[in-house]
This record gives structure tokens, sequence and C-alpha cells, in this order.
């Protein structure tokens, strides 16, 4: 018997405009490695994690808040300091939106249209 999982998440795989800026933009957010890039496709890792980010062409972004569902999916970035996170987020060329959900989350949507929250890291144990 064995204590390792059946299934386990390999890596998650995001649409972009442009696949080898999405992949500088998460590097540079969270500070994984850019462990490939090139020909539509990039990927970062770190932490044990994986995210890749393949070039769709005539991308359309989702939307945020959105009730109609084109929106399937977001990244939950749990926070040593929210407000730092925030302001290297957007200066790597995130935006804040409104409305936002309170004081414990933040909001946020990536250069490539995706929203993606921020949250304090004591939350996650």
């Amino acid at each position: 018997m064995t204590d390792r999982p059946a299934v386990t998440i390999g890596m998650i795989n995001i649409d972009s405009a442009d696949a080898a800026a999405a992949g500088r933009f998460w590097s540079a957010l969270t500070g994984w490695e850019v462990v490939a890039s090139g020909d539509g496709y990039s990927m970062v890792s770190g932490g044990g994690h994986n995210l890749g980010f393949g070039t769709i062409p005539d991308y359309q972004p989702p939307a945020w808040p959105n009730e109609h569902g084109s929106k399937q999916f977001h990244l939950d970035l749990a926070c040593a300091d929210m407000a730092a996170t925030e302001a290297k987020a957007v200066e790597l060329g995130a935006s804040v939106v409104d409305p936002q959900p309170g004081d414990t989350w933040r909001v946020l949507i990536d250069p490539d249209g995706h929203p993606f929250c921020l949250t304090d890291a004591k939350n996650w144990g």
C-alpha cells in the first residue's frame, strides 16, 4: 500500500494571446522558473506545481464577473503580504477589478484577461 494518491494534477494549462508573455508575467509574480518557452507555448514551475500557457489564435479572454459562464476557473494565490503582491501584480500588468468580494480576498485580472485572487497565506494553514 502506498500513501501516494492514484491521480495528481501534473500541470494546469491556460489559454493565452501570447504564451511567452503569460509565462513571463506568472514567473515574475510567483517567483517560479520559466522552464519552457517557444512555438506558442510556455511553462512555469515552482513549489511542486506547473502552469502551462498556450497561444490560441483569435484568443478571447473570459469576463469577470460573468453570469454567463465564460470564466471556467481561476487561481487563488496564498500571499505572505497581499498588498505587496497586489502592487507587484499591477506593476507587471494585472488590473484590479470591481466589485471586490471583501477585505480578505482581492480579485485581479492578468494581462490575458484571466481573473485570479489574492488571499492571506495564513488562511491556508
